[in-house]
């Protein structure tokens, strides 16, 4: 079936917003076998039209709106559980954020072993550097690299980052983001699965946050996110458009609007 006879059910039966739309066709583009992924997870309640972006009104009186904020993850940050349609894109739609949203699916933040030339976190990173400065960096930990088993390296005494390695393409991007853009960044990280190596990032993530006098929002250890209800979650790792509208979105509210003040 071609992408565009595939979109059109999920568009009508989902209600999905023309941004999102726009990012399946993309991602179909580059992974064609999603079709099948997608389809499972339209038919989950926690994607039902109520959740809908489309639903979603915007607050005239959001202290956000027009705070020009890039994204940086994968499927996450992306919205691969709901359809393309993530906090982001909440976050525009209700806050009137100005929302950078460079999130691909499957991507890693070191540089290696990567689907194609130019897509890991280090490599979209460095095509954002010429972009006019964001007011913050939202920076995803990727659940990618625990899943492949990425090497989790160490905290540099100096600025020679190894960018093949977790700690180094984490470090990397954080010392340019602020030499460059001299903006607030928060790292934020998944819900809580069961994953040795992504413990091990999240409490890396804590020490750089010391190191560099950033922010984490870290929701592995907020037991509000763990054990949570099916109609927030299209597996363990990514969330539905319920799971973003109504639970991710009041906790990068806050957390945006605290930064930011």
């Amino acid at each position: 079936m071609s992408n565009e006879t595939f979109l059109i059910p999920i568009r009508q039966n989902n209600d999905l917003s023309d941004i999102a739309l726009a990012e399946l066709r993309q991602d179909l583009d580059l992974h064609p076998l999603n079709q099948r992924i997608y389809t499972k997870f339209s038919y989950l309640p926690g994607n039902s039209k109520q959740f809908s972006l489309n639903s979603q009104a915007l607050n005239v009186s959001s202290p956000l709106i027009g705070k020009r904020i890039l994204f940086l993850g994968s499927s996450v940050t992306f919205g691969f559980g709901a359809l393309g349609e993530s906090f982001v894109d909440f976050l525009w739609k209700k806050d009137g954020v100005e929302a950078i949203k460079d999130a691909e699916n499957g991507t890693t933040l070191v540089e290696q072993d990567v689907n194609y030339s130019g897509d890991s976190y280090v490599a979209r990173f460095k095509e954002n550097l010429h972009l006019e400065t964001p007011e913050m960096l939202v920076l995803q930990l990727s659940t990618n690299d625990a899943l492949k088993n990425k090497e989790i390296g160490k905290i540099s005494t100096n600025d020679d980052f190894d960018t093949q390695t977790i700690t180094g393409a984490l470090e990397y991007i954080i010392s340019k983001a602020q030499k460059v853009w001299h903006c607030p960044i928060l790292i934020y990280t998944n819900p809580y699965f069961e994953n040795s190596l992504y413990s091990q990032m999240v409490k890396r993530s804590h020490e750089l946050v010391e190191k560099y006098d950033i922010q984490i929002l870290d929701l592995y250890n907020d037991p509000n996110f763990k054990n949570q209800d099916k109609l927030y979650m299209a597996d363990e790792i990514h969330p539905t458009r319920a799971g973003y509208k109504e639970k991710w979105l009041p906790k990068f509210e806050n957390k945006i609007i605290n930064i930011l003040k």
